[in-house]
C-alpha cells in the first residue's frame, strides 16, 4: 500500500516535471541526472535530455525514486 502511494506521488511529480526546464531525477540504482524530461503518462515512461552534457536517457517511472523540481 505504501509503495503504491509513493509510486502515485512519483507519477504526479513526473507530470509536473515535464513542464519544467530543468529537473533532477533520482533513480533507484543511485544515479542522479539533471535535465529536461518528456513523459508519456499512458506508458509511464519518458526521456531525460541534458543538452549541456549531451546525454539522453530513457526511463520507466518504476525506476525513479524521487523527482526534484
Amino acid at each position: 500500500m505504501v509503495e503504491q502511494v509513493l509510486q502515485e506521488r512519483i507519477l504526479q511529480d513526473l507530470r509536473k516535471a515535464a513542464k519544467s526546464e530543468r529537473v533532477a531525477l533520482e533513480f533507484r540504482d543511485g544515479r542522479v541526472l539533471h535535465g529536461a524530461i518528456l513523459f508519456n503518462d499512458i506508458k509511464k515512461c519518458g526521456k531525460l535530455i541534458n543538452v549541456e552534457d549531451e546525454i539522453s536517457v530513457d526511463f520507466d517511472a518504476a525506476q525513479i525514486r524521487a523527482v526534484k523540481l
